[in-house]
């Protein structure tokens, strides 16, 4: 099964598939961010899923290609998602890594080796695996813990979600 692949036509958007929930499987409002490098390249995408009713966001899932700036990030410094999260819940505490811990996951066919960050804030989940096409999915939540259920929950977004026009 491969649900990591590269498109062959350049849309407006990134020129990879990125893989998260279909905005018809979440219960709330979709938002997505484009990361944009100086010669028009897309350097990430992050989605935002935020609950019915003013609750706040609950998830950020972003997808980092290889050579992304957002991926550089030193040791016990956060993920750029977790930052994305941290801003939209108005919430400026200094939130750190403190350990991490790989487990296997089955997706589908595929064993993903998940990378479960623990941070200095435990309201926080954080989860980030390797795709096989060298892109990095980091998956964060607030205060709702990130269950091996979720990954079932995970697909190639369609491209014209992220074409502009």
């Amino acid at each position: 099964m491969s649900f990591l692949r590269r498109r062959s036509a350049t849309p407006a958007g990134p020129d990879f598939d990125v893989l998260a929930m279909d905005p018809g499987d979440w219960p709330g409002n979709l938002g997505a961010g484009l990361l944009p490098a100086p010669d028009g390249s897309c350097q990430g995408v992050f989605l935002r899923y935020d609950l019915f009713g003013g609750r706040g966001p609950a998830m950020i899932i972003g997808n980092l290609p290889e050579g992304s700036p957002a991926r550089d990030v030193a040791e016990g410094e956060i993920p750029f998602e977790v930052g994305q999260l941290l801003v939209a819940l108005d919430n400026d505490e200094e939130v750190t890594v403190v350990g991490t811990e790989d487990m296997p996951v089955m997706q589908g066919d595929n064993l993903l080796i998940v990378r479960r960050l623990k941070l200095s804030e435990s309201r926080i989940s954080c989860v980030q695996f390797d795709r096989s096409d060298n892109v990095l999915v980091t998956i964060t939540a607030w205060d709702r813990p990130i269950t091996d259920d979720l990954y079932a929950l995970l697909k190639p977004l369609p491209a014209e979600l992220f074409q502009q026009g």
